[in-house]
């Protein structure tokens, strides 16, 4: 009786019957309240990753501008949301997996219109914008590429005195207009008036306003290259003279007589970035309008940020795209409007 007890197991209280093994496999699979406990950490991460995408404009600027660096890099920190998903399935954790779902539909809602292809065909003014760098060792062959774009107005940014003939006389033929003043230039197939440079409190001149008159009427043409924007360890994102310059180019649009306005240039600032809303406010990006993609400008090598700005009011953007690199560390960017 004791044998037959031992071995044959189905009802007794042996620990190696073929119904004792199967509850312990099936025991985790139907009531292992582990996949609600672990992963805990993963999930507040989640949810703060969610939380800086929502409260981004929250977070001040006092202490080394983070909150203008954490909006100037903002579409990044998307790349969290896939590694965090997969480090909730290693751990089998249900809590973590739902939580990433939070991060993810903000991002989404951020930015998900960017992912679509909004480009259209038609306009009658195509823009080019190229930061050429002033350490640039082929001017002339810039000159070239930028040229062969299509485009009936260029502006060029960082343009120092040396280099200046070399544009001058590669851009000569296609485009028998421009106006340079300071390290900013503007050529175009359409004549020019009215040009001056514009205030942007740097000490220097790095922006000007100029009229094109185009077939389908006058357009103000604003060339900008805004301070450039660094990051110290000692001293974080220091921006302060560049969203100076930035409140000043918008006031100067603000107070544009013409209704049709196109802004060109390098701010040194994306679209999320605060500290450009005197300009981002009053005036459409021709990339988050009729573009494909977030259309990243630098740098050229490895694109992380569009800082390169085409931007309208009063004309309607019809498409937005990046062109192949140059001799710079900026991509040059093209734009075509409807006047």
């Amino acid at each position: 009786m004791a044998q037959a007890y031992k071995g044959g197991g189905g009802n007794g209280s042996g620990t190696t019957g073929p119904g004792t093994r199967l509850r312990r496999q099936g025991g985790p699979l139907r009531g292992d309240r582990g996949y609600w406990r672990r992963g805990i950490v993963l999930a507040v991460l989640a949810i703060l990753l969610a939380l800086v995408m929502v409260l981004h404009a929250q977070i001040p600027n006092t202490v080394g501008n983070l909150g203008s660096l954490t909006e100037t890099f903002l579409p990044w920190l998307g790349v969290f949301v896939p590694v965090l998903l997969v480090l909730g399935l290693v751990r089998r954790s249900a809590t973590a997996v739902i939580a990433v779902l939070a991060p993810a539909i903000v991002w989404f809602n951020l930015f998900g219109g960017l992912l679509t292809d909004k480009t259209g065909s038609g306009g009658d003014l195509t823009v080019v914008t190229h930061n050429v760098n002033a350490e640039n060792a082929d001017p002339a062959g810039t000159a070239k590429d930028v040229s062969a774009s299509g485009a009936q107005v260029v502006a060029l940014e960082e343009v120092t005195a040396q280099a200046l003939p070399t544009y001058r006389d590669a851009l000569a033929r296609q485009y028998p207009y421009h106006a340079v003043k300071g390290t900013v230039g503007l050529w175009s197939k359409y004549p020019l008036s009215d040009t001056q440079s514009v205030d942007i409190k740097l000490g220097w001149t790095r922006a000007l306003r100029t009229t094109v008159a185009t077939p389908h009427g006058k357009v103000a043409v604003y060339v900008a290259h805004l301070p450039s924007v660094r990051v110290k360890l000692n001293s974080g994102f220091t921006a302060s003279q560049r969203d100076k310059s930035a409140d000043a180019l918008g006031e100067a649009i603000a107070d544009e007589p013409l209704d049709k306005v196109v802004l060109l240039g390098d701010l040194n600032g994306t679209m999320n970035d605060r500290a450009l809303k005197g300009v981002t406010s009053q005036m459409r990006s021709t990339q988050g309008a009729a573009g494909s993609g977030f259309g990243f400008s630098w740098p050229a090598g490895f694109p992380m940020a569009r800082i390169d700005q085409i931007m309208v009011k009063g004309v309607e953007p019809v498409t937005s795209w990046t062109l192949p690199r140059t001799g710079s560390d900026h991509l040059p960017i093209a734009a075509r409007v409807d006047i």
